[in-house]
């Protein structure tokens, strides 16, 4: 179901603690040893974030999108304990690494590319990850500039680019220090200013050659709205107001020039106001793309702590608020209550009406849970039917007690979907003083759990 719900992922399975692949999505690498790979090694010790790589056991057995370079993936992985705490074996799931290009080239559009505007990605080593076309064969420069200040820099191909690093946010995960790179070609960069300046030094040339010729030919009568003229040609070079020209002027010729020089300073002008809005609207591309990338973060940040199906959160969101508040207590020694609840005799309901009515009932249940509790509690699905709540700054047991039966009553007045009475089994403990073991408190949870269907079910029982 989670890899339906999201295409990024290539492979997900589960390894027993010997390393030998027990189950996984189309049934790939069944049966296979992975105890030397990387992921599954690191994830004996813990949580694992790896960084990009080509495809090993997988490389034969999944389609290339892009048949011109190798499959990559992002590898995840996490343990699997029992309720004993010893190890039973890893999680892992192999991320295509299209999903973070596609979303790079997504970018990218045709000005930039006509501007040879060239975006990469490096890892925390430094070296090119993206695009493929240069990995291995470019590194950042040691004289990269510092994030988000352009520099001009001397590549390893020994040409020169305007070049800016802009870190990403990869939140608390371990393992990846990616930066994207934005680098342009100094002489396309600079090209519009150094066209400009050969522009203004043809027309000064210009002008000289006119004058010159004008001197030679006029008489004084005409020297006065010569120095005008040049008055004028000086502002336009200096850029220090706005120019003057002669109003009385008594040759043909010398009124042609005046006007000719008119045309072209305001075409000059007109030439810089063009590149001043170009450049704003160059900013505000780069802007908008900024803004369409963090909006994709979210969205990624969203499907990897909410539960797909109810839309509350998941189990990965539930281990870290229940590390929060465990870190919290050991600070501020205030007693919080975890509640782990399963709804009673579900099977039968999709036995009797069918998985796609007991997913309803899942989401309806949801729905309840969140309006039975305080803003500042926390509602996450475990797992198949199984829910678990955390209440925060719970003084005493009687009170996560008192919750717990506001919370079973309430879905046993409820009418679920399709006119069914649900109830519930509810098993609570609290983190008290002289106990902030996590596992402790589980323990005791689903012990509270087990004795509530062993005395009948429906019911809460403190553990």
């Amino acid at each position: 179901m989670r890899q339906d719900a999201n295409d990024e992922y290539a492979w997900i399975g589960v390894a027993d603690a010997d390393g030998r692949v027990v189950q996984a999505t189309d049934s790939l690498l069944v049966g296979a040893a992975v105890d030397q790979r990387p992921w599954f090694q690191k994830a004996l010790k813990g949580r694992f974030v790896g960084d990009v790589h080509e495809a090993v056991l997988l490389a034969k057995k999944l389609d290339n999108q892009t048949p011109d370079q190798p499959l990559r993936f992002i590898d995840f992985a996490a343990p699997i304990e029992g309720a004993d705490g010893k190890m039973r074996g890893v999680l892992g799931a192999h991320a295509h690494w299209h999903w973070v290009t596609d979303t790079v080239e997504s970018v990218m559009t045709e000005d930039l590319a006509q501007s040879r505007i060239e975006l990469l990605i490096v890892d925390g080593n430094d070296e090119v990850i993206y695009p493929y076309t240069q990995v291995g064969e470019t590194q950042l420069p040691g004289s990269s500039p510092s994030e988000n200040h352009f520099k001009r820099v001397r590549w390893s191909d020994g040409s020169e680019y305007m070049t800016v690093v802009m870190g990403v946010d990869v939140g608390s995960e371990q393992g990846l220090d990616w930066h994207i790179v934005v680098r342009q070609p100094v002489e396309t960069a600079l090209a519009p200013a150094e066209a400009l300046r050969n522009h203004l030094w043809l027309i000064g040339l210009f002008a000289v050659i006119v004058f010159v010729l004008i001197a030679q030919r006029l008489a004084t009568r005409i020297s006065r709205p010569i120095e005008q003229l040049a008055t004028a040609a000086r502002t336009v070079a200096r850029r220090t107001g706005e120019p003057r020209y002669p109003r009385n002027v008594h040759t043909w010729e010398l009124k042609q020039l005046v006007d000719s020089i008119r045309h072209m300073t305001d075409s000059l002008l007109q030439q810089k106001r063009n590149l001043r809005e170009l450049n704003v609207s160059l900013e505000s591309q780069v802007a908008e793309r900024t803004r369409e990338l963090s909006q994709a973060n979210r969205r990624l940040e969203q499907l990897a702590t909410l539960d797909a199906l109810t839309g509350i959160a998941n189990r990965r969101y539930f281990d870290d608020k229940l590390l929060e508040l465990s870190r919290a207590f050991r600070r501020t020694h205030h007693p919080f209550t975890l509640m782990i609840m399963d709804i009673d005799h579900f099977k039968s309901v999709n036995d009797e009406h069918g998985h796609a009515h007991g997913d309803e009932v899942l989401r309806y249940l949801a729905k309840v849970l969140q309006e039975q509790v305080r803003v500042t509690d926390f509602v996450a699905r475990y797992g198949g039917e199984e829910f678990a709540v955390l209440l925060p700054d719970t003084v005493a047991e009687p009170d996560g007690w008192g919750v717990a039966e506001k919370i079973r009553a309430a879905v046993e007045d409820n009418f679920f979907p399709g006119g069914l009475a649900i109830t519930i089994s509810i098993g609570l403990s609290q983190v008290p003083h002289d106990d902030a073991q996590l596992d402790a408190l589980f323990e005791r949870a689903d012990q509270a759990l087990y004795q509530a269907k062993s005395q009948g079910r429906n019911r809460a029982v403190i553990g």
